[in-house]
């Protein structure tokens, strides 16, 4: 029998944290899975037909690779950009890009984020590798090569670590953008992608079969490390991803919506642009001023106080007691809007 102040079973005070997940991390986590379960299946067929030389794949491999080939041998100039591009998309680019985000997010402090960012960056290298030893399939061969390939060619390693790197660039940038900043920077995501790939293939170094598997193998990549930094500290990536949203959104207002001047201040503004003194209202050219019809001996006795010449005085009792009640109380007011609204001019 449990006594009035035992929690009972089940999640309570003295429960350990984590043991009942909120449904959004629970679909997190389902999310996750499901990513890494679909990768995984397509990466395992590719595999599977690339080791047996399934005819069918074969054929699709060697026609556009042959294709292309051909185009290439034609047209110097494409080959030369294809060349530069395989350059600017090398998985050792690529990883550095990554690196250098992971090294950004610990700085920040989103350690969690980070630790996903660099678990992302060396499970690709290691994803890779084992897919070349485990395949060990040859590259496209050529009589008149454009471009120099060695080694196994299954996975296509710059297919992996970009979108392995663009996948997880996204993924980064995904809760702290607006719609319009989502649609392209995942339209640049994917065509980052997609020139990589096809610019392995156009300089005969990758069957497009090595291609897709690269791609394949990308969201078991991004999915594992996140799935397990969840499970162990549940809600460590979602608080991180609020917490890189609060940093990150003061600076943007800042520089697309600079701060607006007080209403108080413009309110209290006369018509010539000073507050109640210099041409507005209570000053030398209105009603109360010298040079308006009140003007003379009042208009000279409001001008000659202290308290009027300086701008503290405003708020201070002689300043109330000099004029009539509206022109007095009228600054107070000002100055105690713009404090509550600007707390930088106190």
């Amino acid at each position: 029998m449990h006594q009035p102040n035992d929690p009972g079973p089940g999640p309570g005070p003295g429960s350990a944290p984590g043991t009942v997940r909120p449904p959004v991390q629970r679909t997190a986590v389902l999310r996750c899975a499901g990513a890494a379960l679909a990768g995984a299946l397509v990466f395992a067929l590719l595999l599977l037909l690339a080791r047996t030389g399934w005819s069918p794949l074969a054929r699709f491999d060697r026609s556009w690779t042959s294709l292309l080939h051909r185009y290439a041998l034609r047209h110097p100039v494409w080959t030369a950009a294809l060349q530069t591009l395989g350059d600017l998309g090398a998985p050792w680019v690529m990883r550095a890009l990554l690196g250098t985000a992971a090294a950004w997010l610990w700085v920040t402090g989103t350690r969690a984020l980070a630790g996903w960012a660099a678990a992302a960056a060396l499970l690709g290298w290691a994803a890779g590798r084992a897919g070349r030893a485990l395949a060990d399939r040859p590259p496209p061969h050529f009589a008149d090569p454009v471009s120099a390939a060695s080694g196994p060619s299954f996975p296509s390693g710059p297919a992996l670590a970009s979108a392995v790197t663009c996948g997880a660039l996204l993924a980064l940038l995904w809760p702290r953008a607006e719609r319009p900043v989502r649609a392209v920077a995942g339209g640049a995501a994917a065509l980052a992608v997609l020139a990589v790939g096809w610019t392995v293939i156009a300089l005969g170094v990758h069957w497009p079969s090595d291609v897709l598997a690269g791609w394949a193998a990308a969201p078991v990549v991004l999915a594992v490390p996140a799935l397990a930094l969840e499970l162990w500290r549940p809600g460590r990536i979602g608080r991180d991803v609020r917490r890189l949203r609060r940093r990150a959104r003061p600076r943007v207002q800042r520089v697309l919506a600079p701060p607006l001047p007080p209403v108080g201040a413009a309110e209290a503004a006369g018509p010539g642009g000073g507050p109640t003194g210099e041409g507005g209202p209570g000053g030398g050219g209105g009603p109360g001023g010298g040079g308006g019809p009140r003007g003379g001996r009042v208009g000279s006795a409001r001008s000659t106080g202290p308290a009027r010449s300086t701008g503290p005085a405003r708020s201070t009792g002689p300043a109330r007691s000099a004029g009539s009640a509206g022109s007095a109380v009228e600054p107070v007011g000002w100055a105690e809007s713009a404090t509550e609204r600007d707390p930088g001019r106190s």
